[in-house]
């Protein structure tokens, strides 16, 4: 792995549950930071997304570069980024949407997972 991108925060999503048409799906606006980060890192070949045990909820998104695909990550590939999903966060990420959003104190990556069913109250950890 060649380093950390960015933060993450998590949204569950309440309600009627959309028709899941992809393993993950990018807002315009996240593609455009994608574009922007990745650009500059000519031995990356896309974005790695996983989880693991953090927090006090559970469970943490990681966003790392990838320089290679894994033999059992999943690939989506959105307006010329390319997104692999870890064998182990493929169950947990089944039809989230990404999007990036800024505001005058932060900017991050969010994700709009309709599997979780509880987050922390600072948003950094979520179960399933």
């Amino acid at each position: 792995m060649a380093g950390r991108i960015a933060s993450a925060s998590i949204r569950a999503v309440v309600g009627i549950k959309k028709p899941i048409k992809a393993a993950l799906t990018l807002t315009p606006s996240a593609v455009d930071q994608l574009k922007k980060i990745l650009s500059g890192k000519s031995d990356c070949i896309g974005l790695k997304i996983g989880v693991k045990q953090r927090g006090c909820n559970g469970l943490s998104y990681t966003l790392d570069y990838a320089n290679e695909k894994h033999k059992l990550d999943e690939e989506v590939v959105q307006d010329g980024i390319r997104v692999f999903i870890d064998r182990k966060a493929q169950l947990t990420l089944l039809g989230t949407e990404m999007d990036f959003v800024q505001s005058k104190l932060s900017s991050e990556f969010v994700f709009y997972n309709p599997n979780i069913k509880g987050t922390c109250g600072c948003g950094e950890s979520f179960n399933i």
